[in-house]
């Protein structure tokens, strides 16, 4: 571990203590040994997110925290820190919290991880799903399970389920979208994915990679224009005062998987490892249900915020994708067979 994680690291042990926590002791990944904290009762399990409490995806680990609770009683002991970014962390710092055992359970969007599981990557592209169902049996399938194995090839996690980040959308403080030629020049903050940079500029904005703690002090700045996300993102993170223009784009649709720090989940009793996995399908489903009416009332809010939603008709989506079409081309160059055929590349 870097001196400057090892630094950060001690900072959320101390947050965390003074929230009711309990110390972590972090694990280089080179180590991978199993921390004392896996191995002896109580066995100490702490979640972390970066959103309030109050999203589904907070609540969804409350309900795994809890079964497991229920289920085992004094043999285990849960923790969580909802939102790392109250304590001074950027969204990105999850992964390596988890990967290096500051943290034992956390999640991301998949398109934070394809810097270092470039195959990740396909999952980015955009316009693949149509719909919610099409998407939920796709991760849950081959496709997912196929993800999930090159992404532990690669890093130190146990991923045992995809939560829902849905569809995104754009927001703007300049002007309507309706077509992609309204996007010309916008300055836009994208998530840490060569295949999103690609997808914006093919739609000709002016993509700029940027961690989400980072966007709402470049919007104040002037200097960002645009940015997209699912409408309950956008309204959680306080972007809905801000950009007046949204369009319900549906150009991505994304998953968080939920990983935890494999020495730790590998050293768990059977018994524990049985029940995290049964509860990790179980909240999956219940937050992919509150995504849904999150969307719903987000909508609402960015309405009555005085914005406007865009929706596209038939031939205003089609530009969008005929705008996009090069990248399935490029993909083909990039991806190997069985990716390809799991999205009918």
């Amino acid at each position: 571990m870097s001196r400057r994680r090892f630094l950060k690291a001690s900072a959320l042990i101390g947050a965390g203590a003074v929230a009711g926590g309990f110390p972590v002791t972090p694990a280089s990944a080179a180590q991978q040994k199993a921390p004392t904290s896996a191995t002896k009762k109580p066995i100490k399990i702490l979640m972390g997110g970066y959103g309030p409490p109050t999203t589904g995806f907070s609540l969804a680990l409350k309900m795994m925290g809890d079964r497991l609770q229920a289920k085992f009683g004094k043999d285990v002991e849960v923790k969580y820190v909802y939102n790392i970014l109250d304590l001074g962390y950027k969204g990105e710092d999850i992964l390596w919290l988890v990967e290096d055992g500051v943290l034992t359970i956390g999640y991301q969007s998949s398109s934070y991880l394809t810097e270092r599981v470039p195959d990740l990557g396909i999952a980015d592209l955009p316009f693949i799903f149509s719909d919610n169902d099409g998407a939920r049996t796709a991760m849950d399938g081959r496709f997912g399970q196929t993800l999930v194995q090159r992404t532990e090839a690669k890093m130190d996690y146990r991923i045992l389920g995809w939560f829902e980040n849905g569809f995104r959308h754009i927001s703007n403080s300049l002007r309507p979208v309706h077509v992609p030629a309204d996007m010309k020049g916008m300055r836009m903050r994208v998530l840490p994915s060569k295949v999103q940079e690609r997808t914006f500029a093919l739609l000709g904005a002016s993509p700029k990679i940027m961690d989400l703690s980072e966007l709402l002090p470049a919007i104040k700045a002037g200097t960002i224009d645009a940015q997209e996300n699912p409408f309950f993102n956008t309204v959680t993170y306080g972007v809905h005062k801000l950009h007046r223009f949204h369009t319900a784009s549906n150009h991505f649709y994304l998953s968080r998987p939920v990983f935890f720090h494999r020495a730790s989940f590998d050293a768990w009793p059977k018994a524990v490892q049985e029940e995290m996995r049964a509860a990790v399908r179980d909240a999956v489903a219940f937050q992919r249900g509150l995504h849904v009416k999150e969307e719903e009332d987000s909508m609402a809010a960015i309405r009555a915020e005085g914005g406007t939603i865009v929706e596209l008709t038939a031939s205003e989506h089609k530009a969008f994708v005929d705008a996009v079409t090069p990248m399935y081309g490029e993909a083909r160059g990039q991806y190997d067979r069985e990716l390809l055929s799991l999205v009918n590349l």
